[in-house]
């Protein structure tokens, strides 16, 4: 079993918060730009940004304008749901690479993307742009009615979704866009890209709830890694209790070669690698009075 450290809880000036607190309480989706990590804050409008290591507080950045009701159930049904983040590689007119966030599309309102540009010190130095994703998700509702993309990571010339199963239908998947593709469709001088390949995995499960992706990072040599929980939960609306997490390693030809179960059961929402080669983790309680929290793994 894997033994995560805990680097630290994700805390915020209460003053930089759309309602006072001193932490984050979902922090999903996790990328690293050289010495700093970036995460979406999923039940709010913002970007999150820390040193990778851990050391300060989390810099909040704005993605939507208005923020979102106080009462957990109303957020719940306003919010956007960004739950997976990507690193846009470089580009011309995109010198130093954009973050890409996605909503989960389980819901109408859940079906947007925000294009963050990015400047040479790894920081946002322009007005997000936002995408309609719902030409994008259409396809992909017809195969998975209950859709809830979780994650998103670019692997060489490619940008892989991962679609997080549960307890009504426990299919998880990656699925594989051409990155030019998704990139004309963004610059307007496309139609929305269609699916390259759609990969279906079996995780299993723990205690009788099945484990369902909830991010993933690109490995050298084309594999790669994701993070699954065993959230108690029917569908992609409603929280559970997470009864356990998991780290797998999927090779470049797309077979599930390992899965690890993570002490302690963390909620975990979102991967990525750090330049020394640990996987770095970001938490997500369910409790808006429980800081989300930053982990390291040794793999």
């Amino acid at each position: 079993m894997l033994q995560p450290i805990l680097l630290c809880n994700l805390l915020v000036e209460p003053g930089a918060h759309p309602r006072g607190q001193a932490h984050l309480s979902a922090a999903s989706g996790l990328v690293r730009v050289d010495g700093r990590l970036y995460l979406v804050a999923d039940d709010e409008h913002h970007l999150g940004t820390l040193a990778a290591d851990g050391a300060g507080v989390v810099q909040l950045h704005r993605l939507l304008a208005g923020d979102l009701p106080a009462d957990k159930g109303k957020r719940k049904k306003q919010k956007p749901d960004l739950e997976a983040l990507a690193l846009l590689p470089a580009e011309p007119g995109m010198a130093h690479g954009a973050l890409l966030a996605l909503g989960s599309g389980s819901r109408p309102n859940r079906q947007q993307a925000l294009q963050v540009v990015l400047d040479g010190g790894g920081l946002p130095c322009a007005a997000p742009v936002t995408y309609d994703l719902a030409a994008m998700y259409q396809p992909l509702r017809e195969q998975f009615p209950d859709l809830n993309i979780e994650g998103a990571f670019v692997a060489g010339q490619r940008l892989r979704l991962l679609q997080r199963g549960n307890k009504g239908d426990a299919r998880n998947a990656c699925i594989d866009y051409p990155l030019a593709q998704l990139r004309a469709w963004m610059a307007g001088g496309a139609d929305a890209p269609i699916p390259q390949n759609i990969q279906e995995f079996s995780l299993g499960d723990a205690g009788g709830v099945p484990l369902g992706f909830t991010d993933g990072a690109a490995l050298p040599g084309g594999g790669w890694l994701f993070s699954a929980v065993a959230e108690d939960t029917g569908d992609s609306y409603n929280d559970g209790a997470c009864g356990a997490s998991a780290i797998g390693w999927v090779t470049e030809g797309g077979t599930l070669q390992r899965l690890e179960y993570v002490a302690g059961a963390p909620k975990i929402e979102g991967i990525t690698l750090a330049e020394d080669g640990r996987l770095l983790m970001v938490t997500d309680s369910d409790d808006p009075a429980t800081p989300s929290a930053l982990l390291s793994l040794a793999v």
